[in-house]
């Protein structure tokens, strides 16, 4: 893959043609359109709230478990009204579930007090009933000098339910809990309000069930309405008079030759120039089907500038190598790739999806790998003389040699990234001085690893390097050396955040270590339950080592997608891709997906 190569077009013709020219464009599905006047909101806010109306529709529709019948024919459907009576109905479930929960609330407050009736507000005098549930421990409240009269109804479950007599409600600190909101209806017809609300749920239930019979038509409707809302945005960004429009945009140069036929039928005048440097087009990734996982990867966090590099690759490698090493663990690979078996052709059904599935399966297949290095089966070692025992090459506990590990992939990461990173610069002295940094921590290592002096003149030479050449600002005077000097002593400072960069993949021996420590924490567990409790130990282990792994399985894939994926996005991406670009858009027809 690579960041595809964009030129500027510039489409002019007759006024009267701009509609069908667009609609034209938006066919063909290659332009990003580039505004020649800033846009009023409304053209485009009244066709995207129509089509999100439509979307909030379907969405509420295909919630529905069990759909009817599709009805795929129907000249008299009217998606507004349509669209209109699913809103409303969705309004009116909204308000009967809420209504239902209100009750369900209620009758629970009210059922331990019993069936109460409540007498006529003048049988009592003016008095009235406040109801209180006080627990067993505060019993002795109930004889404080100035409380109304009271009465215990019952006691159940450690509280005593307290009826008091009072004219108006009693100070709140004669009791130390607050009062019991009963309401004026009794048990029974709170219950059979709450009867009424569930029927009339069940029936709008009912009613949206036989709405699903459309969410084909409603569907094929959305993608027209997101269609035109599209439209409507590209007819404000054109520059206009009485006579002519013109149209500006970016196009993949492999689109070139499409985009001049539809110029040539519908006669529009056409230029076209290569982005100049000061220009910034938006950045598109070829994407090669088997490979949109990596693409959906690097563009997750930052998309890349148009003139850097196609990070996708290196993306998924390392994330595959980072995710083995957090794990740390060939069994729990194994879970993963028996549950990305399972899931298989349920993943097959779009090409997205084969291709997460296939980096699924090179995360399984290189944390199965890994787990063999290291002799971590489900946190056992296997037995001495066999052949998973002669796979191990890597001690988890020989913490140097882990440390040496985790600081070497840290530098080879990062001096892969400054590499690509004087590639998409070259020409440029900047790309130099990224060349210095590849020395400087190259050096680094080496002296660190105990090759003497030559790691020494490494790191010096790497300086000198980011010193002079740091700076891609033109020479027209003498002082312009100054400031490119002061450019390049700016990015020394730079030089302890390498440092600590590098340090940031000692996470990788940390995590793992923290992962196969844990599982054999749980399988000592189990292993000493089994001997002090014979018999029953047998079911206490089992429990404790499913409980045990289940949890570290989940920790350890959490840690391994964050932590995997944050080495890339922050150290990686800080000398691989310092610049962000803007992700390209084409003006193209909506679908929207089964």
């Amino acid at each position: 893959m690579s960041i595809a190569p964009l030129k500027k077009v510039t489409l002019a013709g007759p006024i009267g043609l701009k509609t069908e020219a667009l609609t034209a464009l938006q066919t063909l599905g290659c332009l990003h359109l580039i505004p020649l006047r800033p846009p009023p909101d409304e053209p485009e806010r009244a066709a995207r709230r129509e089509a999100e109306d439509a979307l909030t529709a379907l969405r509420f529709l295909t919630n529905v478990p069990l759909r009817r019948r599709q009805i795929r024919r129907d000249p008299t459907f009217d998606v507004e009204a349509f669209v209109a009576q699913v809103l409303d109905l969705r309004k009116r479930i909204r308000e009967t579930e809420d209504r239902r929960d209100f009750l369900r609330h209620r009758i629970a407050a009210v059922r331990p007090w019993g069936e109460i009736t409540f007498p006529a507000e003048g049988d009592l005098s003016g008095q009235r009933l406040w109801f209180y549930r006080l627990p067993i421990k505060h019993r002795a409240a109930l004889e404080h000098a100035e409380l109304p009269p009271w009465a215990v109804i019952k006691t159940v479950d450690g509280l005593d339910y307290v009826v008091l007599i009072a004219a108006d409600e009693p100070d709140p600190e004669v009791l130390p809990v607050p009062r019991v909101h009963m309401g004026a209806l009794p048990l029974s017809a709170l219950e059979d309000q709450l009867e009424d609300v569930e029927i009339a749920l069940e029936a709008l239930q009912a009613e949206r069930s036989e709405m699903t019979r459309s969410i084909t038509l409603l569907r094929d409707d959305l993608s027209a309405a997101f269609t035109r809302a599209e439209l409507a945005f590209a007819q404000e960004q054109t520059r206009d008079d009485d006579a002519l429009f013109a149209l500006q945009g970016w196009v993949p140069e492999d689109r070139l030759d499409a985009l001049m036929a539809l110029a040539d039928r519908m006669l529009l005048a056409v230029t076209i120039v290569p982005p100049r440097w000061s220009e910034t087009p938006p950045t598109l990734l070829e994407r090669p089907v088997e490979e949109t996982a990596g693409v959906d990867l690097a563009m997750f966090y930052q998309t890349p500038h148009y003139r850097s590099w196609d990070p996708s690759i290196v993306i998924m490698g390392s994330f595959a190598i980072f995710f083995a090493m957090i794990i740390a663990d060939a069994g729990y690979g194994a879970v993963i790739l028996g549950g990305l078996l399972l899931f298989w052709s349920r993943m097959a059904g779009s090409a997205r999806a084969r291709s997460w599935r296939r980096l699924g399966l090179v995360n399984a297949l290189a944390t199965i790998l890994y787990g063999a290095l290291i002799g971590s089966y489900f946190g056992a070692a296997p037995p001495e003389g066999t052949l998973l025992a002669g796979l191990k090459v890597i001690d988890l506990n020989d913490f140097d040699s882990m440390m040496r590990l985790s600081i070497i992939i840290g530098v080879i990461h990062i001096v892969l990234a400054n590499a690509m990173n004087a590639w998409s610069l070259r020409g440029r002295p900047s790309a130099i001085a990224h060349l210095g940094w590849i020395a400087g921590i190259l050096g680094g290592l080496g002296y660190w690893l105990g090759v003497g002096p030559v790691g020494l003149v490494a790191v010096g030479a790497g300086l000198v390097l980011i010193l002079l050449f740091s700076s891609d600002r033109p020479i027209e005077r003498w002082t312009d050396w100054l400031w490119r000097l002061l450019d390049g002593a700016r990015q020394l400072t730079s030089i302890m955040g390498a440092f600590g960069d590098v340090l940031s993949y000692m996470r990788l021996f940390a995590l793992g270590l923290a992962s196969a420590s844990l599982a054999l924490t749980f399988n000592s567990l189990a292993v000493s339950v089994v001997d002090a409790l014979p018999g029953l130990g047998l079911l206490l282990a089992a429990l404790i080592l499913i409980v045990g792994h289940v949890l570290n399985f989940a920790l350890g894939l959490l840690s391994g997608v964050v932590h995997g994926l944050r080495l890339n996005y922050i150290e990686f991406y800080k000398w691989g891709l310092p610049e962000e670009g803007v992700a390209f858009r084409p003006f193209a027809r909506q679908e929207v997906p089964e």
